[in-house]
């Protein structure tokens, strides 16, 4: 990021000079200066009774002391109120004073010397005014001597002061609103990659909570498709009816698999259909409200408590000892609290389904005051012989997507084999 400051100090001058054009300005200045003073040191080497050239090289180098102007300026002042009483460096004075007080130095040292400079003038003007009417070159009356002088010191001191307070103030001013604008200027560029990277991380978790949601609503019902038709392949042949019936279990189970992905689809779609909408509205807006629909579209749309006797059902029907027990008086919660116990139970008992095929299963409920509780545990397989032959593959996820779930809720989730040689599957979910 380049700035205005930055090009500036890029320009590099001759020695003290930032820029050429200052160097510049300031020789010109002082070649003035040089020449009026030594212009002014002619009458003033006649009346001190010096030689001329002495009056003119004096002049000189009095008046070229300007060139230096921008890195010692109180040296500058200080020679132009030296140089004073010899009536000389009119010039040399008053830029000497604009340029003390328009740079950084502390107002007392400007002060004090902007002072000395006044007295001065005043001091040199009273006598020589003074002197005039003594020789009645001025026939004014007494009155006038002091207005003179008072005239004149103000005269040659407070513009040029007044003048470099104003340009020192207003450089300084011009500096303090660069320098905010540049603050400013990497303040949005942080904000904005901040904004990049919680875009980021949100189209992250939205992708981790899409891919949770399709692994629990396709692994349940495909787990048991595969059950379904292992046991269908099993009894083609020896039984026909008991064959029909878990055909058409599977047909029941295809359907509803193929339901659900088509309301993940349509949250997917209305979350898009949300986005375009607000295409004018910042970022974070955007993401808030598609994470928004989404989340109301899952929420509005997912299964319930009241569906858990219909789950346990089927995996009773793909041949699963599985019983429920609940505790506590049943009432109603959110619907994401009923989502994600109906989930937890729901991939609790698809892991059964894929690695302990056989095994008698509890699930158990607990309706308590401030919370619910839920525990699916199953005993160990039977003999590999006796084994479902299905061969349900495993991606890894279950547990992990339980666990997502049920931490995001503020509740505890513990899952671990038991010592019967088992699985449990543990999980508290804060009522409110």
């Amino acid at each position: 990021m380049t700035t205005t400051g930055e090009e500036d100090r890029a320009l590099t001058g001759p020695w003290w000079w930032a820029r050429w054009r200052s160097a510049v300005l300031d020789g010109s200045l002082a070649l003035v200066s040089a020449v009026e003073c030594a212009a002014e040191g002619i009458p003033f080497a006649r009346d001190a009774g010096i030689p001329v050239s002495v009056g003119i090289v004096f002049g000189l180098i009095a008046g070229s002391v300007l060139l230096v102007r921008r890195k010692w300026p109180i040296a500058v002042v200080l020679v132009a109120i030296a140089i004073t009483p010899a009536q000389m460096g009119f010039l040399l004075g008053v830029v000497g004073l604009y340029t003390l007080a328009a740079c950084e130095l502390p107002r007392r040292v400007i002060g004090a010397l902007a002072g000395m400079s006044l007295v001065g003038t005043a001091v040199v003007t009273f006598v020589r005014v003074r002197q005039d009417m003594a020789r009645g070159d001025l026939t004014l009356g007494d009155w006038f001597v002091p207005f003179a002088a008072v005239t004149t010191a103000l005269g040659l001191t407070a513009p040029p002061l007044l003048l470099g307070l104003y340009v020192g103030a207003r450089r300084r001013l011009m500096e303090s609103l660069r320098e905010r604008a540049d603050s400013l200027e990497r303040e949005l560029q942080l904000l904005a990659e901040r904004a990049e990277e919680r875009a980021e991380w949100a189209r992250n978790e939205e992708r981790t909570r899409i891919a949770r949601e399709m692994h629990d609503v396709v692994a349940h019902r495909v787990s048991l498709m595969v059950v379904h038709a292992a046991a269908l392949q099993a009894v083609a042949r020896k039984d026909p009816e008991k064959a029909v019936k878990n055909a058409a279990l599977v047909g029941d189970m295809g359907r509803q698999a193929l339901t659900e992905l088509r309301e993940m689809l349509g949250v997917l779609r209305a979350g898009e259909a949300v986005g375009r909408r607000a295409r004018g509205v910042p970022l974070a807006g955007v993401g808030e409200a598609a994470a928004a629909a989404a989340s109301r579209a899952v929420v509005e749309d997912g299964p319930c408590l009241s569906e858990l006797e219909e789950l346990i059902g089927q995996s009773a029907a793909a041949g699963m000892v599985v019983d429920l027990s609940v505790e506590g008086e049943v009432r109603s919660y959110a619907a994401e609290i009923e989502q994600t116990a109906f989930r937890v139970v729901q991939e609790a008992l698809t892991n059964v389904h894929k690695h302990a095929a056989g095994a008698k299963t509890h699930v158990r409920l607990a309706h308590r005051v401030s919370e619910i509780a839920m525990q699916v545990e199953n005993g160990p397989p039977p003999e590999p012989g006796s084994a479902s032959a299905a061969g349900l593959p495993s991606g890894g996820n279950g547990l992990v997507g339980m666990r997502e779930r049920v931490v995001a809720l503020g509740g505890v989730f513990v899952s671990g084999p038991t010592d019967a040689g088992g699985f449990r599957v543990s999980a508290v979910i804060p009522a409110v």
